[in-house]
């Protein structure tokens, strides 16, 4: 894996805040999902164009290399949807980067769903306390107090509304079985096994939360 063969050096000057922010998410996530440590994400970052959401572009070089780099926006103090922008793109990279690594395929919508569970996960294990009442009011500003940029009737507009349904059902039962009773521990097992499951286990345990 490497970095996008397009990238222009030098211009990741304004990108210091994201690159730390970045990279302390990734070792987040890897530590959580108990991974081995991949290649830096910091190193794929590029800045989003004015008014760009954050996005992964993946393609295969001649040589058979796969050449990753992740765009995200400037992500400012208090600015929630830029940090969750930010989030996104580290979570597509490392599941990208393990599914490589494991040589197992990962389909879009898998991405998408896997991205929505780590934004709870990383917010949430940010907190300096956890409780139920805090989880509640996170998803809510996550998966429900929400606006989609794509229209409903797009492709594209109904995977990202799937995934944050699947993720909101999953969170909720999350938050009732572990968070309300303070049972971390076993909370991230199920965390690490839903990882580790393909789009169809996901989708079956995303719909019976």
């Amino acid at each position: 894996m490497r970095r996008d063969a397009s990238r222009l050096e030098g211009n990741g000057a304004h990108l210091v805040r994201e690159r730390a922010l970045a990279s302390s998410v990734q070792r987040s996530l890897e530590r959580l999902y108990q991974l081995d440590e991949q290649a830096s994400v910091d190193e794929f970052l590029q800045p989003a164009e004015e008014g760009e959401r954050e996005s992964v572009l993946v393609r295969e070089a001649d040589d058979g290399a796969v050449e990753i780099a992740v765009r995200v926006p400037a992500v400012s103090v208090g600015d929630l949807d830029g940090l969750c922008q930010l989030i996104e793109g580290v979570s597509h990279f490392v599941y990208l980067a393990e599914r490589a690594r494991a040589e197992r395929s990962a389909t879009q919508l898998e991405l998408e769903l896997q991205a929505e569970v780590d934004k709870y996960v990383v917010l949430g294990g940010a907190m300096r306390s956890f409780d139920v009442d805090k989880s509640a009011t996170l998803r809510a500003s996550l998966f429900e107090s929400v606006r989609f940029a794509d229209a409903a009737e797009s492709d594209v507009g109904e995977r990202y509304r799937v995934a944050n349904d699947l993720a909101n059902r999953f969170v909720r039962r999350l938050e009732q079985t572990y968070v309300a009773k303070k049972r971390f521990v076993a909370m991230r097992e199920e965390l690490r096994m839903f990882y580790r499951m393909g789009q169809e286990a996901k989708l079956r345990v995303g719909r019976d939360g």
